[in-house]
């Protein structure tokens, strides 16, 4: 079987508004500086990312539908669609890759809205609050999943 280890990282809405949302809910780190540690994470594990990101709901639901076929597995911030997007969760669903959702902040610990996730029940796993870490985490976790199904 070929080496499966290409990683699309999606992120959703306001993520590239990063360095300019509340740093003590998101960071200091902008959003290319993110890419570029994401990228480094990815290099560490041998594993082969492309980006995309979005704010357009629409736009991110055809991405996926794109995928096959492309990339091996996922790493998802939807941003705030985490919350509601049924669209997105079906264009999950449809796409069928294996998926680690991602947030930056905390979302248990933060508003009511925020604990609800409309995707978490696709995903192999959900890791929250740890900032850019959680990327190494869903790098890794992203690694395992592959590695397993080999």
């Amino acid at each position: 079987m070929s080496h499966r280890n290409r990683i699309e990282v999606i992120h959703g809405v306001n993520l590239d508004q990063l360095g300019r949302r509340d740093p003590e809910l998101y960071g200091a780190l902008t959003f290319d500086e993110l890419q570029f540690r994401i990228e480094s994470y990815a290099n560490d594990l041998d594993l082969q990312v492309r980006f995309f990101q979005t704010n357009h709901e629409g736009a991110l639901v055809e991405h996926l539908h794109t995928l096959e076929g492309l990339t091996d597995a996922i790493v998802i911030n939807p941003g705030a669609w985490t919350h509601y997007s049924w669209a997105i969760r079906d264009a999950l669903e449809i796409c069928g890759l294996p998926a680690v959702e991602v947030h930056l902040s905390d979302v248990q610990a933060r508003e009511e809205f925020r604990r609800v996730s409309v995707i978490a029940d696709l995903c192999v796993a959900t890791i929250k609050g740890k900032g850019v870490e959680g990327y190494r985490d869903a790098l890794a976790r992203c690694k395992s999943e592959l590695e397993a199904a080999a």
